[in-house]
């Protein structure tokens, strides 16, 4: 079960695709988001969460105060998903302060190639295990010109994985693992 964790719409169930998704644990999203808030890098950003699967990280950080949220997923079944869960957590919105909740339902590097440029606060990237290292760095080269001023970047990957290839403008600012699962985070610089 996968479910929102604290927020407006903290206890929320999620849909989850019945195969081909990896929602990340509920331990990892509630160090994460606890990681966010205390920077201070939710309340009023644009974020954008790359390989949505169920949508659960891009839909924390809606339920915890971003503004603007865009759920990037190809897969015709979990994009689906992710419509439904976004409409889930926008009942739940109150009226005064919801949030603006999209999704792109195309692949990662389509979508990378058509945002507008310094439209992104907050990226988070969960993409399947089996995208390459070098899919991935392509991936960050493409984001680097839709990140804002001081952008937050963090990529889930296997602690196995080894770090993500940096792009120019992007900065290594923390790693943290739990588990089999590790966090990167890097700056836009």
């Amino acid at each position: 079960m996968t479910r929102i964790i604290a927020g407006f719409a903290a206890s929320t169930t999620l849909d989850v695709p019945r195969a081909g998704t990896r929602p990340t644990s509920e331990r990892v999203r509630e160090a994460l988001f606890s990681a966010l808030e205390a920077r201070d890098e939710l309340r009023g950003m644009r974020v954008v969460d790359l390989y949505a699967g169920t949508g659960a990280l891009g839909l924390e950080a809606a339920s915890r105060g971003a503004a603007r949220v865009t759920l990037v997923e190809k897969a015709p079944q979990a994009a689906r998903v992710c419509r439904a869960n976004a409409a889930l957590v926008t009942r739940r919105a109150p009226r005064d302060a919801a949030p603006a909740i999209e999704v792109a339902a195309q692949a990662v590097s389509a979508f990378l190639r058509t945002a507008p440029p310094a439209s992104v606060d907050l990226a988070l990237i969960d993409p399947p295990y089996e995208l390459g290292d070098d899919d991935l760095t392509l991936d960050l080269v493409a984001l680097v010109p839709l990140l804002d001023r001081e952008a937050l970047v963090v990529v889930e990957r296997r602690a196995r994985s080894g770090e993500p290839t940096w792009p120019a403008g992007l900065v290594l600012e923390a790693k943290k693992a739990y588990g089999d699962t590790i966090l990167w985070w890097a700056r836009a610089r």
